[in-house]
């Protein structure tokens, strides 16, 4: 089988609040016609973050969109012009009031590339310590919980948390602490 992209014949983009939606004509590899409508969303950030005393930032956030509160980690969009890494920095202290020294990249991925052209860029923040209140936005109702790194375990396990952006970095924090 020969890979190759679809070939956009049309396109056409609708703004609705932060979101904008493309729909396009698309000449399929075997060239049948088809429309394919995606959402282009900001990029965005996810922080694993750990504090000296080894107990895991964890949000629990009101989510409209599945109606109820979720445990997530620190997480956003990157801001026009921003650097993912100066991201994740911002919103660990917003969300949380809580620094780090001691960063690392575990990379990004797609978290749904069948529908949307997000890409979240993953982060560990090693050595967390407080230094203010969060600076919540209007619509961000979150408390903050400390669980030490072993009671984490449960909360995946037993499937409480359930925040995609979060459960990927998890892994990728896992996959690089075990070849490491």
């Amino acid at each position: 089988m020969v890979k190759s992209p679809w070939k956009t014949i049309s396109s056409q983009t609708t703004t609705h609040d932060r979101f904008t939606i493309t729909n396009d004509e698309v000449e399929l590899s075997n060239q049948e016609m088809r429309n394919f409508s995606y959402i282009n969303f900001a990029d965005g950030i996810c922080v694993l973050a750990i504090t000296r005393e080894e107990k895991v930032l964890v949000l629990d956030q009101y989510r409209h969109a599945v109606q109820s509160w979720e445990l997530e980690f620190p997480a956003g969009m990157i801001d026009a012009n921003e650097e993912p890494e100066k991201a994740a920095e911002r919103e660990l202290l917003e969300e949380t009031g809580y620094q780090s020294n001691l960063w690392t990249s575990l990379g990004k991925f797609y978290p749904s590339p069948g529908s949307t052209s997000e890409t979240i860029h993953l982060f560990l923040a090693n050595d967390c310590y407080k230094v203010s209140e969060p600076t919540l936005e209007a619509s961000e109702e979150i408390e903050l919980k400390l669980v030490p790194v072993e009671k984490f375990f449960d909360l995946v396990q037993n499937e409480s948390f359930k925040h995609g952006a979060g459960l990927a970095c998890w892994g990728k924090y896992l996959s690089f602490s075990y070849k490491n």
